[in-house]
């Protein structure tokens, strides 16, 4: 099952996502991201198969997958072909014993077929394809062997990033929570339907071009490790994010370098989960 977050009119909600249209099921509960966390959930076949209102896709502005995750725990590097192009662009880092995370806040994020917004301060705003991985169950020291019990779906992110700010100081969140910068959907694809979560293509491409193409048993920390590894500082609550780290091909690593510019338009799509995608406009 698909579900998406978002807006019809001023009015926000959340459904079920189908082919022509979405399934409004605000109603229900207020956000996604409450009917997570419920004990309806998991009957969810069951407590969606009411008659709800079907909206027309052409009437809904899409609202990132998760409009108010109480955590967005992004990964730094964690494909070893991204950490190799990142020495070889000149910067002094080295691979990771545990998993390098930053945390990005919920308004820096955008919807599927939002704007992601180049600010008035930067030249050098880069795209980063991510498979999100979106929690279901709450959990603080989780082994890794529980890990994927507490997973309740998969998303797409661009963990958009501005570099010149990122590479201010050696703590990067700077540059990673501009607003309007984290593309974040167009949906949240249930675990059922994504049965290897850790084998799945994955591609960006900048105006029709693929800028990265790799896939997610590439990562060097898996997906159990990041779970367990947060819930070690952390409670992990319903609808927090995951964002598990992007491949080689980003754009400040290419010589020459490419960044997104106003009235470029970034995809990012993954295997089994969606495709997101997002103009680029300038900050007005």
């Amino acid at each position: 099952m698909k579900f998406v977050s978002f807006r019809q009119g001023a009015r926000a909600s959340w459904g079920v996502q189908l082919p022509d249209g979405v399934l409004d099921a605000g109603g229900l509960y207020p956000t996604l991201r409450d009917f997570i966390a419920s004990a309806d959930f998991a009957r969810r076949d069951e407590r969606l198969s009411r008659k709800l209102p079907k909206l027309a896709l052409q009437d809904i502005r899409y609202l990132p997958t998760i409009p108010n995750p109480e955590k967005i725990v992004c990964v730094v590097r964690n494909y070893l072909d991204h950490h190799q192009e990142a020495v070889s662009a000149g910067l002094q880092v080295t691979l990771a014993e545990f998993p390098p995370i930053f945390l990005r806040y919920a308004r820096s994020q955008v919807g599927h077929g939002e704007p992601i917004i180049r600010p008035r301060v930067s030249v050098q705003l880069d795209y980063e394809g991510e498979l999100a991985v979106i929690i279901g169950k709450k959990g603080r020291h989780i082994a890794e062997a529980d890990a994927m019990s507490h997973v309740v779906g998969y998303s797409v992110y661009n963990d958009a990033s501005i570099r010149e700010y990122q590479f201010h100081a050696k703590q990067i969140a700077a540059g990673k929570n501009f607003d309007g910068t984290g593309g974040f959907g167009p949906c949240m694809v249930s675990t059922d339907e994504v049965p290897d979560p850790e084998n799945l293509k994955l591609e960006t491409r900048l105006n029709g071009e693929v800028m990265q193409s790799s896939a997610t048993r590439h990562m060097i920390f898996k997906i159990p490790r990041l779970i367990s590894y947060a819930s070690q500082i952390f409670e992990l609550t319903p609808g927090d994010v995951i964002v598990t780290g992007t491949p080689a091909g980003v754009g400040f690593s290419r010589k020459p370098p490419i960044f997104m510019k106003h009235g470029d338009v970034v995809e990012v799509e993954i295997e089994n989960v969606g495709l997101l995608r997002n103009p680029i406009v300038n900050e007005a």
